[in-house]
């Protein structure tokens, strides 16, 4: 049986051809404690068979949900090749290790950014923003350690939806889902 992982890798090299712009980017949808959605898209930086990884401020909005409520939803949606991909799943941090691997491979800019933003804060006006981000770059005029505050959330997937558009609105739809003997699969109507 093709397993959710080969597949989603041939969706994924086939977006990464077509798509213009950031072909890992998906939509993260979490909840308040409260039950309220809250969608972003963000960008997948990692992916396996333990799961699908992003990284955040782990005070942002974002985290806070995930602590909160730590099962969410991630949506794939590639316009180029008229698919979906919806995973759904618990959450957990990736280690110390994994999220100092990444952190170094991000541009510099984007480091120092790590450390200015107080995300999903009010901010008074750019100027601000930019001051703390100067003050960063000068702080760390060499090389920048990964903010304690910052780090990658894997979601571990237990569905996986593979949606292709078809005409007439007659989609092929197949969903896998993950038991205690692995992953089966099976159609849904469109």
């Amino acid at each position: 049986m093709n397993t959710p992982f080969t597949r989603f890798a041939e969706w994924l090299a086939a977006a990464e051809a077509t798509e213009p712009n950031d072909p890992n980017a998906v939509a993260l949808a979490t909840a308040t404690p409260q039950g309220r959605p809250s969608v972003r898209i963000v960008l997948l930086k990692g992916w396996d068979e333990q799961g699908f990884v992003v990284y955040t401020n782990l005070t942002g909005r974002k985290s806070l949900e995930l602590k909160a409520t730590p099962f969410v939803q991630l949506n794939f949606h590639w316009k180029t090749q008229r698919r979906q991909i919806r995973i759904e799943g618990p959450v957990e941090q990736v280690s110390d290790h994994e999220a100092d691997a990444y952190f170094a491979t991000r541009p510099r800019l984007s480091q120092a950014g790590a450390w200015a933003s107080l995300q999903s804060r009010p901010l008074p006006d750019r100027a601000t923003f930019e001051t703390r981000l100067e003050e960063v770059l000068q702080r760390f005029p060499d090389e920048i350690p990964r903010p304690p505050h910052w780090s990658g959330w894997r979601i571990i997937p237990e569905s996986i939806e593979f949606w292709q558009d078809r005409d007439g609105r007659l989609h092929d739809r197949e969903l896998f889902t993950l038991g205690t003997d692995g992953w089966t699969s099976g159609l849904l109507y469109p």
